[in-house]
């Protein structure tokens, strides 16, 4: 496979990153997964919105503008022939090598950019999930908000309590026992009339999919609250849904012992993101 790395395309096998660099030794770098279509990426404007605030937090000089990474994703799904222009990508700016030979609060102003790229079938989203609760709490910020970034040890524990089966989700609760996100996803519930979603507040990364929900939320005229919720308001749900940026948004069939068989607002918006993101153009 073909990626890009500061301005080279080279074979993953030729790729380097320096023992120096500070996203190796200190965990300062950020991600963002997303999926083309066709060669069309929706909704890349917010996840680059999320990447250079990201950026801007952890004093990263740098800016990733859309033209640039177009450009990147496009000349990798021709060079890695990708059918279809169908791919899952990730994006990763780490931070580099910092000042002189240690830990220092000076910012980053050689930064490496890395794009990887591999074939997505979105035939392979699933229907349903299975929630599970994990009994690994989520973890808080080490800034004021959760960024989509290389310290990812309390999802890697979250994932081997549950193992690899896409299938199953599992779902954080916080030290305080209240809802938060999923491994890799944020979450809805709906009970009557109202739809439930955890605040940013609880620690949660601030979803780009969890975002288009919310606007259409509001474009459908629905209730939404945002908050904090006991473990116990979401398991008396009428229904629920998990959103991410590859798998768009998925219902979940079952949390723990409750079932969930009503879908009626995640069908219309999962109906409503698909055609979005299908039909959508550059």
């Amino acid at each position: 496979m073909i990626i890009y790395l500061n301005g080279q395309y080279i074979e993953e096998k030729d790729a380097t990153l320096s023992p120096f660099d500070h996203g190796f030794l200190y965990g300062i770098g950020v991600f963002e997964t997303f999926t083309s279509l066709a060669g069309q990426v929706f909704l890349l404007d917010w996840h680059l919105e999320r990447l250079n605030q990201s950026l801007c937090d952890l004093c990263i000089e740098s800016t990733i503008e859309k033209p640039f990474v177009l450009d990147i994703i496009h000349t990798l799904l021709n060079k890695n022939h990708i059918a279809g222009g169908h791919a899952r990508i990730r994006l990763n700016v780490s931070a580099g090598r910092g000042r002189g030979n240690g830990f220092s609060a000076d910012p980053y102003e050689e930064p490496v950019v890395f794009v990887m790229i591999s074939p997505f079938r979105p035939e392979s989203i699933l229907d349903e999930k299975q929630g599970v609760i994990l009994q690994t709490r989520r973890n808080t910020p080490e800034g004021p908000r959760r960024l989509k970034s290389h310290h990812y040890m309390n999802n890697l524990l979250a994932k081997r309590e549950v193992g690899n089966d896409p299938s199953i989700e599992g779902i954080f609760l916080t030290k305080e026992e209240d809802v938060a996100e999923g491994i890799t996803s944020n979450v809805f519930w709906r009970k009557e009339d109202v739809v439930y979603t955890p605040s940013l507040d609880t620690g949660i990364l601030s979803g780009v999919t969890r975002r288009y929900c919310i606007e259409m939320l509001h474009a459908m005229g629905a209730s939404l609250e945002e908050g904090r919720y006991p473990v116990s308001h979401l398991l008396s749900a009428d229904e629920a849904w998990m959103t991410n940026s590859v798998q768009g948004i998925v219902p979940f069939g079952r949390i723990g012992e409750t079932v969930l068989t009503n879908r009626t607002i995640s069908t219309q918006l999962r109906t409503q993101y698909t055609k979005e993101r299908l039909e959508y153009k550059e």
